[in-house]
């Protein structure tokens, strides 16, 4: 019998279906702005906090407790919604975003996270975290794009969670491996 196989993964917090739907809302108005992007479904929207990739499952058992521990540690907490902009900053742009303005404790949290993921063999990221919400991406060559400005509020951040990603021709989809609420 062969070992079970390797699940694309990631840590994040999920979002409440208010703003989910605020989302979804302003994606339907700037979809005649942006040329050639692939929007990302409002419910698959979540603030990544560790993308993993390939994971092992002995990877996803160690991570539980420590990722339990770390969630925890952090009480719950808002951040303000706001703010559209593209990565890169220069040049062709590739993915749209939403900005988040997060506490200093949902920054502790994530580099708990980043310590936990290290501990069980992953490589340290080398990217500074940037707290945002991917609402879309551009598959080719696009102009950037004239961007209104946005405020959606805050939004209470309560859970962490360890998902599997998996991709599909109409999107990824992703499945919660375990969650964790946060404080207690």
């Amino acid at each position: 019998m062969s070992a079970p196989a390797e699940v694309r993964a990631f840590v994040a917090l999920e979002l409440d279906e208010r703003l989910r739907e605020s989302i979804g809302d302003l994606q339907k108005q700037l979809r005649p702005r942006l040329a050639g992007i692939r929007l990302v479904r409002p419910e698959g929207i979540h603030l990544t906090l560790r993308f993993l990739g390939p994971t092992s499952p002995s990877q996803v058992e160690k991570l539980g407790p420590l990722l339990a521990e770390a969630a925890s540690s952090c009480p719950p907490a808002d951040a303000r919604v706001a703010g559209l902009g593209t990565f890169p900053d220069r040049g062709r742009p590739r993915v749209l975003w939403l900005g988040l303005e997060v506490e200093a404790s949902t920054l502790e949290l994530q580099r708990a996270c980043e310590r936990a993921v290290r501990s069980v063999g992953f490589e340290r990221e080398e990217r500074p975290f940037t707290a945002h919400l991917t609402l879309g991406r551009w598959r080719g060559p696009a102009p950037r794009p004239d961007l209104p400005a946005v405020d959606l509020g805050a939004v209470r951040l309560e859970r962490l969670v360890l998902f599997r990603s998996d991709l599909r021709p109409d999107g990824a989809v992703y499945t919660s491996m375990a969650g964790f609420a946060l404080g207690r």
